[in-house]
């Protein structure tokens, strides 16, 4: 086990590496600070859902509502700072209160009535977006300096804080996956829930709070995106469900629950990433960017199948 997980990271850095040499032959400047700095800039609000969706979709849960909720909390955000003359440190914790709020009610509801999560969390998609536009009355809030520092790089560099606390997230996420309890319980539940039941396993609040800290997570999500374009806009995250499970599963997560690795859904990240950017200096179209990422899904869902049988 241990040297399969080994190889699957090989194969990923391998894919990722690929996709480097391939736009970089296509475009002499895919090979500089500037692209660099552009795919370090877009990756911090992916990494923080793709590690919150990678905890639920262990559980045999899924989300498609954060790219909704991300707007909303975002939405959220701008008026708080903008309206209400916030500081950036009292927006940015009711953002991830907010967030929680809704992903464990998508949570609760789905597992306390025995719904679905995908039905569940599609509603979710509904309102949040729903309230994004009625929070700011359909305009966007520019919030300016108070909230671009966050995403802005360092001093000489081309990573900026948000793109660290999404890395030590990350690195907090395996963390809990590998070494805690409630991380073996999230995948003895998406393994086996009546097993994990006949076990005497909690298996209602470890797959509530997975949805919780997913929320969480989307709400600080949110403010980095608004730091990255230093407004608020109800529009912020369409699509964005569609990348996080893209990268999830690229990284090896399965559909069916049981087993995953939040390392994995962040090299996962930065081959979308990585991939988008390189579309994006080819001059591919937007349509055509979809047609890529729908059929990278597709071909992770076919490895992930081919890997259980």
């Amino acid at each position: 086990m241990p040297f399969r997980r080994f190889a699957d990271f090989l194969i990923l850095l391998a894919v990722l590496a690929a996709i480097i040499l391939l736009f970089g032959s296509l475009r002499d400047s895919f090979f500089s600070a500037a692209t660099l700095g552009s795919v370090a800039n877009r990756i911090p609000a992916l990494a923080l859902v793709a590690t919150g969706m990678t905890l639920v979709m262990i559980t045999g849960g899924i989300d498609l509502s954060v790219g909704s909720l991300l707007g909303f909390c975002g939405a959220a955000v701008g008026v708080m700072m903008t309206d209400w003359k916030w500081g950036l440190a009292p927006a940015l914790l009711s953002s991830l209160l907010l967030g929680a709020a809704l992903g464990g009610t998508t949570g609760a509801v789905s597992v306390k009535l025995r719904l679905p999560s995908f039905i569940v969390s599609l509603g979710m998609l509904e309102i949040a977006r729903g309230l994004a536009f009625l929070t700011t009355n359909s305009q966007t809030k520019y919030i300016g300096a108070n909230i671009e520092p966050l995403g802005a790089p360092f001093p000489g560099l081309v990573i900026s804080p948000a793109f660290v606390i999404s890395v030590l997230v990350v690195a907090a996420g395996q963390t809990m996956l590998s070494h805690m309890a409630l991380g073996r319980h999230w995948i003895a539940i998406g393994a086996n829930r009546e097993a994990a039941v006949i076990s005497g396993l909690q298996v209602d609040r470890p797959r509530i709070l997975a949805h919780a800290l997913l929320g969480a997570l989307t709400g600080l999500a949110a403010v980095f995106n608004c730091s990255r374009l230093g407004s608020a806009d109800p529009n912020a995250g369409v699509g964005l469900e569609l990348s996080a499970i893209a990268a999830v599963v690229v990284g090896g997560t399965s559909l069916m629950g049981g087993r995953g690795s939040v390392v994995k859904s962040f090299m996962g990240v930065l081959i979308i990433a990585t991939l988008e950017a390189g579309l994006v200096q080819a001059g591919a179209s937007e349509p055509m960017k979809r047609v890529v990422t729908g059929a990278v899904i597709v071909a992770a869902v076919l490895a992930d199948t081919w890997r259980r049988k």
